[in-house]
């Protein structure tokens, strides 16, 4: 079923076949890219006069989303031989076929004050059926760019068989001023750029800010006291709280374990940095390295029982992977040059990572065993990767070069394809993004 669908979704990734399973549609995403998948949105219903600009609206970003991520093309409208103009409306099946349509997308939105319902359904247009039932969002029309990109996950979700990262956000460090005294703050934004907001001021310089697994808090290292100490911090209230640390330690690299009540993060004391676990509740800590050398930037597996680092054990950054306890690691990286910052798939199979070799700084993928190590970029300074919710993009900082460089976060395939910047006001750095918003 839906073969014209996996012809055109091949997407490189790992070696192996397209799988194709009975019933709903599922893809294994493997190989080179064919052909992005031809796809057209007719203009959503409204359905009643309020509603007229809102659906305009949610049209467009539902088409957005689905062609950014290099996947998928959008049919213009231009090129439509039939109107669907009504939700409830036959689709024409031969007419779709006709532009070489393989998925169309139809739905209404009604506006009643300010409470907002939008509608959709996805068509196969050359089996000639829907694919899945209709479905419906509720919401306000304040948030009616959740609702497309609801409705955008939706149909990525039931055309690829992959979970959607269009309705998730990102926690990164907003820029501004001089390379020399630049100006930073925490801010959020969603995942596309749009709806930024401030979560902290420019008093105090601020690192590394990290979500937590449910997306309600972000850890971040704070140097508010002269030296760095690690916050944590409320989304919804913007409260914060410093976790406890001794008179002389510097605690930084924080990230949340697997269930949001402990934190792994390094922790710096008598010239000696290393791995720590501690408990958010009470401040009790855990020690799990003791080399006589750097070891920082940890990232847990998605299963919780395995923890990646960096370490400069060997000689030079390189990385490392550990039971999550503690113990003995194994070193995983073994190209030329340095490797840092790396973190782990949610899919569980990849590593991210930072490479610096031969003047220039990448961002890569490896397995986790190290082997098929691959760069998706190139560039004076690439640094700091973060993975959307559902494995298929990396997002991450880069800086030009010069007195006169900016930062800026960009996006790319973790087949390296479709490289874009993320439109911002000021400069950025320091992304991570968090899950699917419930």
């Amino acid at each position: 079923m839906m073969k014209r669908f996996l012809i055109a979704l091949v997407v490189l990734m790992l070696a192996g076949p397209v799988v194709a399973q009975s019933g709903p549609l599922r893809l294994t995403i493997t190989d080179g890219v064919i052909e992005p998948l031809p796809f057209a949105v007719p203009s959503f219903e409204p359905e009643n006069a309020e509603a007229a600009q809102v659906a305009a609206d949610i049209t467009r970003l539902v088409a957005l989303d689905l062609s950014g991520t290099g996947l998928f093309r959008e049919i213009p409208a231009s090129a439509f031989i039939s109107a669907h103009s009504s939700f409830a409306q036959t689709v024409a099946y031969p007419d779709w076929r006709a532009i070489n349509a393989q998925a169309m997308i139809s739905g209404a939105v009604t506006v009643s004050g300010n409470q907002l319902i939008v509608k959709f359904r996805l068509y196969d247009v050359f089996s000639g059926t829907e694919m899945g039932g209709g479905l419906q969002f509720a919401g306000t029309v304040d948030g009616w760019r959740r609702m497309a990109h609801k409705v955008a996950d939706a149909a990525y979700r039931r055309i690829t068989g992959e979970g959607g990262y269009f309705d998730s956000r990102i926690v990164f460090v907003s820029e501004s001023g001089p390379k020399d005294n630049r100006q930073k703050r925490l801010a959020i934004m969603d995942f596309d750029g749009a709806n930024m907001q401030f979560l902290t001021d420019s008093s105090a310089l601020v690192l590394a800010p990290r979500f937590s697994p449910t997306g309600d808090r972000v850890l971040y290292t704070s140097f508010a006291s002269g030296s760095p100490r690690i916050n944590v911090l409320d989304v919804t209230s913007v409260g914060t709280r410093q976790l406890q640390t001794a008179d002389g330690e510097m605690a930084f690299s924080p990230r949340f374990s697997r269930d949001g009540t402990q934190v792994i993060y390094s922790l710096a004391n008598g010239g000696n940095t290393d791995i720590y676990r501690g408990d958010i509740a009470s401040g009790a800590s855990t020690r799990l390295t003791s080399a006589p050398s750097i070891e920082t930037a940890p990232s847990l597996s998605p299963d919780g029982s395995q923890i990646v680092f960096e370490s400069d054990r060997s000689g030079t950054q390189q990385m490392y992977i550990m039971s999550a306890n503690g113990g003995d690691a194994r070193r995983i990286s073994f190209g030329d040059g340095r490797y840092a910052t790396p973190v782990w798939s949610p899919r569980g199979d990849l590593i991210a990572f930072t490479k610096q070799n031969a003047g220039r700084f990448h961002i890569g993928v490896m397995r986790t065993d190290g082997s098929e190590e691959r760069l998706l970029t190139s560039s004076f300074l690439d640094e700091g990767p973060t993975w959307s919710p559902n494995g298929r993009v990396i997002m991450f900082m880069r800086e030009t070069q010069g007195a006169g460089g900016t930062s800026s976060l960009y996006s790319v395939d973790v087949s390296g394809r479709n490289l874009k910047p993320v439109p911002l006001p000021n400069g950025a750095s320091d992304p991570s993004w968090g899950p699917l918003q419930p």
